[in-house]
């Protein structure tokens, strides 16, 4: 008999911390699951420590590196079942995450996903206070998804059919690829929270998805797009200016605050985008246009700005 919830684990270079989640796994209330490990092309000891795994729910799959979303989109095909979850093999759950998850969608059937608070561990500065998100399911929720990522990808349970008719991740995006999937699912049909803290997105010294600033905020641009081109009724419900202000002008929000902290190559690459759509006041282009110059130019120039 198939599981009821298929747990899908993208594992690269992962055995320092994959222990730690592999362990939230096996200590989830719910016991009726599948954990598809996607080894993909590891050069730690990764693979060698999820074979030493006896548990007969963990499914082992190995390919050549392509990335998290094609890792992801292999452990989607060999899911089977009724529900699938996303855990990142740094990431860990309350041990009543699927549970609850589980449960909430059971009770809705009509529900294609169900999402739940979480909090960052590891993060300087008291950035990392739990957090439960709002109740989405409003007249907006389109618009409001389409503004920005509202959940981790292992703070959602959502239904195998809804992903697989959604096409899983795109390939292309090394980051985003969760806001994409998530937007392609959870507008088609009614999605509801869970208002309790399970997840745990663990911040480490590692290189991290969210570490290029640049290729995040160009790729989630790129996201959003995509599904405008996928879905013309809803842009033009949105209207241009209110399309362009949420796409193209949050770009450039993040263009300026990589400015602001001095990230002035990141800054640089998003401020060229948002000029060659032709966006922003004549105050944004006398800060966006030299961005074109020289980088060691543009930093005269700031110099000189500042004085």
């Amino acid at each position: 008999m198939p599981p009821r919830v298929s747990i899908v684990m993208p594992c690269y270079n992962a055995a320092a911390h994959l222990p730690a989640s592999v362990a939230s796994v096996l200590a989830q209330s719910l016991d009726d699951w599948e954990l598809i490990a996607v080894d993909d092309g590891s050069s730690d000891s990764t693979l060698a420590w999820l074979r030493t795994q006896s548990d007969p729910r963990i499914r082992v799959h190995t390919q050549t590196n392509q990335g998290v979303s094609a890792a992801r989109n292999a452990g989607i095909a060999l899911a089977q079942g009724r529900y699938i979850a996303f855990l990142d093999a740094d990431d860990t759950w309350d041990t009543r995450c699927l549970s609850l998850l589980a449960a909430a969608l059971d009770d809705r059937p009509e529900a294609v996903l169900a999402y739940c608070g979480w909090q960052n561990l590891g993060v300087a500065g008291g950035r990392g206070e739990p957090f439960v998100p709002p109740d989405y399911e409003t007249a907006d929720k389109a618009e409001t998804l389409f503004a920005g990522c509202r959940w981790p990808i292992h703070a959602a349970l959502v239904k195998r059919e809804a992903v697989l008719a959604a096409n899983g991740f795109d390939p292309a995006l090394k980051n985003a690829e969760d806001y994409a999937l998530w937007l392609n699912v959870a507008t088609t049909a009614p999605i509801v929270r869970v208002p309790e803290v399970l997840a745990f997105y663990h911040f480490h010294g590692g290189a991290q998805a969210s570490a290029d600033h640049a290729r995040a905020a160009l790729q989630f641009w790129q996201a959003q797009r995509h599904f405008l081109a996928a879905h013309p009724a809803f842009g033009n419900g949105l209207g241009r200016a209110r399309m362009r202000a949420l796409t193209t002008g949050e770009l450039l929000k993040r263009g300026y605050a990589r400015y602001w902290q001095r990230d002035l190559p990141a800054a640089r690459r998003i401020f060229r985008a948002v000029m060659q759509q032709g966006y922003g006041t004549l105050s944004d282009w006398k800060y966006m246009l030299p961005a074109w110059l020289p980088e060691s130019w543009h930093r005269w120039l700031i110099g000189q700005r500042n004085q």
